[in-house]
């Protein structure tokens, strides 16, 4: 049975240092009060220092390819089958350390051994945030579905296995909160605070990403292979994301103690790339393509127990002159835990 190591973070180093040390008024101490200074009338503070959780993730991950300039394109859909974890957690003051194992080898007779590797990690502060990941997918992907293929122009529903297609992604997302006194990320993702009334807030931020797809196409069923148009033939695309983003999101208390968060954040994106290892020169305009980054969680979380669910999206456009591609990834997690362990100034205190 394969063991995942994770870790969560949901605030930032700083802020752990500032915490470790309340007397002295130092540098470190008022950066911690400046990322984290909040409206105690919208928010209200953790008052545990430990937590365990248990969750649930399920990575997603979808391709699809366009050909250009022609007055029927043809489409290929390209995704592995949805990958669910289960793990435990133990929290300290914003770390989560622990393990989460793959549920298909868990509960299977037969155990699938591939080349996948997943990564993600979360910091969540009331003014700043970002999300760091990494995921080499293997080569478990299917073509879900395509269209202008046969005399026909057939398009629908496939599922068929291919073994050529593998890709490599790796980025940074960081953001700025700009009401972040009033509104608070961690109490929708994190489960450090609590949002006791509706409030939103502007986001803006930046993002780099790298990816690399390896796409033999001659691992296509033959009667794709013959039909395939000439600008769907490439053995490997690479390319650099740069990106701008400016967004909403909105946290919405529509119970006592319950939470639901909405986010959305479009990004204008400059890419460099390369095709089949060769640079390609594209008009500087050419270059520059729109991402997106989406968000939604909901959660129960009555300062000692918390449940709820969230999704991080991440969807990337890129186009060149012979075909255009949309990618998208993102996890879903489940989650239920417990607090435990009052922070010193909340002892005494009933609530």
């Amino acid at each position: 049975m394969r063991k995942y190591f994770s870790i969560l973070m949901f605030i930032l180093p700083l802020c752990l240092l500032q915490a470790q040390n309340e007397k002295p008024k130092g540098f470190f101490r008022k950066i911690g009060h400046l990322l984290n200074d909040i409206d105690t009338l919208y928010i209200s503070p953790n008052k545990y220092n430990f937590a365990f959780m248990l969750e649930n993730s399920n990575w997603y991950e979808n391709y699809r390819f366009r050909t250009i300039g022609k007055e029927v394109p043809q489409t290929l859909r390209i995704s592995p089958n949805m990958n669910y974890k289960l793990g435990a957690y133990f929290g300290w003051k914003w770390i989560f350390i622990g393990y989460s194992i793959d549920m298909k080898n868990l509960f299977s007779k037969n155990k699938v051994s591939d080349q996948r590797t997943e990564f993600a990690l979360s910091l969540y502060s009331s003014i700043v945030g970002c999300d760091l990941y990494y995921r080499k997918s293997g080569n478990a992907f299917k073509l879900r579905n395509m269209s202008d293929f046969f005399p026909e122009g057939y398009s629908g529903k496939i599922d068929k296995n291919i073994n050529g297609f593998s890709v490599d992604i790796a980025g940074l997302n960081a953001y700025w909160i700009l009401n972040h006194k009033r509104f608070s990320y961690p109490a929708a993702y994190s489960q450090s605070t609590n949002q006791k009334r509706n409030a939103g807030s502007i986001i803006v931020g930046f993002s780099f990403s790298t990816h690399k797809i390896n796409f033999d196409y001659e691992k296509l069923p033959i009667d794709v292979q013959t039909q395939l148009d000439d600008g769907l033939k490439f053995r490997k695309l690479t390319y650099s994301d740069y990106s701008l983003s400016a967004g909403y999101t909105y946290n919405w208390v529509f119970a006592r103690n319950c939470l639901f968060n909405a986010s959305l954040a479009p990004a204008i994106a400059y890419k460099r790339s390369k095709v089949n290892s060769e640079k390609t020169n594209y008009p500087a305009l050419k270059n520059i393509n729109f991402d997106l980054i989406t968000r939604a969680g909901i959660t129960y979380n009555n300062s000692k127990y918390f449940i709820g669910a969230s999704l991080v999206m991440n969807t990337f456009g890129y186009r060149s002159d012979n075909f255009s591609m949309s990618n998208s990834f993102g996890t879903i997690r489940i989650y239920a835990g417990f607090n435990f362990f009052k922070k010193k100034e909340y002892r005494n205190k009933e609530n």
